[in-house]
């Protein structure tokens, strides 16, 4: 279900609710309680009075639930919006059930539901980790590492990724933990930002010869490089499926008590 969609409809109707009730709702129990005062010559009481101008059960949780609906979804359109991680695509720098937050204005703003950009602020660059649509599946929401911006020319060939003709860089710091022993960890430098990722030797993986990103288009790996879903198979992500930047880890949940001990920052 797309919960961006549900909380659009709840903020509308919610607020058609409490707009027709200010509008002509509200003004008609008025007019209906000034008509019974002015039928008696001793008024009513107040309690009488509140029965009146009570306002119908739609219409006291519309005013209750409108502000608070209309501040979550400008927040979670406009500002940042909560992830969590559900596979291991992304290893060792995100693992399964972090839940990260995304700045969703980085790129520019953009409506919600329809992801129409209203306001251009910046474009990705290389090396950031991306919260996009799935082209294959704009309702499912993936995360992965931009590699390639547009023009630039990408190859991915024995483990090795090449930008424009050149190797990145990358080290090895240590082999993967025992659940994983044929997994070798090693630092990837893209261009000013040096980031962890995942290698295993023995998986052959995919190999994508060279070719050039199109304009408006971006082209995304997983860290967790021969376990995870990504350009090398789907091809290019489009400019209007980017729903924004990771930036922060805030919690830890795997199913047993959720742990604030790994809030960091997203490199």
């Amino acid at each position: 279900m797309d919960f961006s969609l549900m909380l659009v409809v709840a903020v509308a109707v919610t607020g058609v609710i409490w707009l027709l009730d200010r509008l002509w709702w509200l003004p008609a129990r008025r007019r209906r309680l000034a008509t019974a005062e002015a039928g008696t010559t001793e008024g009513l009481n107040e309690r009488a009075r509140e029965k009146a101008l009570k306002e119908p059960w739609p219409v006291d949780y519309a005013r209750s639930f409108f502000p608070v609906l209309l501040v979550v979804l400008v927040l979670r359109s406009f500002v940042v919006e909560p992830f969590q991680i559900p596979s291991g695509s992304m290893r060792p720098t995100l693992e399964v059930g972090d839940f990260i937050l995304v700045n969703k204005f980085a790129y520019g703003l953009r409506l919600p539901v329809v992801n129409t950009e209203i306001v251009d602020l910046d474009e990705p660059e290389r090396g950031d980790v991306m919260v996009f649509r799935f082209p294959d599946e704009p309702s499912v929401n993936f995360i992965k590492r931009v590699v390639g911006l547009p023009g630039d020319r990408i190859r991915y060939e024995d483990k090795q990724l090449y930008i424009n003709g050149e190797a990145v860089p990358k080290r090895l710091l240590e082999a993967g933990p025992l659940k994983a022993p044929n997994e070798l960890l090693l630092a990837e430098q893209l261009g000013e930002l040096e980031h962890r990722i995942y290698n295993n030797p023995r998986d052959p993986g995919p190999q994508v010869r060279e070719l050039e990103v199109p304009q408006g288009h971006y082209f995304t790996l997983g860290d967790n490089r021969d376990h995870s879903n990504d350009s090398r198979y789907w091809g290019f992500v489009p400019e209007e499926n980017i729903v924004g930047r990771a930036f922060a880890v805030w919690m830890h949940w795997d199913g047993g008590l959720p742990s604030f001990t790994s809030m960091r920052r997203i490199e």
